[in-house]
């Protein structure tokens, strides 16, 4: 029987727009922590009233009121966890400025998010996508296969996802 390895090439000599790959993630994660200030300092500047923007607006307020508890719980941890979480790296920042957590422990935590989070996802990726282009170079079926496997799975999740949302709203 053959074993197949799917190799996955070393990510220091790895290249994107002709650019080291190990360059596009630190300026990714200096980007990221750009956009995190950022952040901060809007929700600082407008405080309650960020709220009531566009953005605010978008997001129900038991859900930002959720993540106000967590920042209120957990402070600059939760600046750091928010990285690894969905939803909350896309609001944690801003509700952190709203509510003045202390600058000086957001910066390092969002720093240390930013170069936690940004290189392990941004490896991660480039990994899946090298691996996947080696099965296929080797195994084009194979890579099919596996590329309808995964979509029917994506969907299949959105799909049991947003069921089970409707089933809680009913049931409210």
């Amino acid at each position: 029987m053959q074993h197949i390895a799917i190799a996955i090439p070393d990510p220091t000599r790895a290249s994107l727009f002709g650019l080291p790959y190990w360059l596009i993630v630190a300026v990714g994660a200096v980007a990221l922590f750009g956009a995190f200030q950022a952040y901060y300092w809007i929700g600082h500047k407008l405080g309650d009233t960020l709220y009531e923007s566009r953005f605010g607006r978008k997001l129900p307020r038991e859900r930002i009121r959720a993540v106000e508890r967590v920042v209120e719980k957990w402070g600059a941890l939760a600046v750091y966890a928010c990285f690894w979480v969905p939803v909350l790296r896309h609001t944690l920042p801003w509700v952190a400025g709203a509510l003045r957590i202390s600058y000086p422990w957001y910066v390092v935590a969002s720093a240390l998010g930013c170069l936690t989070w940004v290189p392990v996802t941004s490896f991660a990726l480039y990994s899946v996508i090298w691996g996947w282009l080696e099965l296929a170079a080797h195994s084009p079926l194979a890579a099919a296969v596996t590329a309808v496997i995964l979509i029917t799975a994506v969907t299949a999740f959105v799909v049991w996802r947003r069921r089970r949302k409707g089933e809680k709203a009913l049931a409210a």
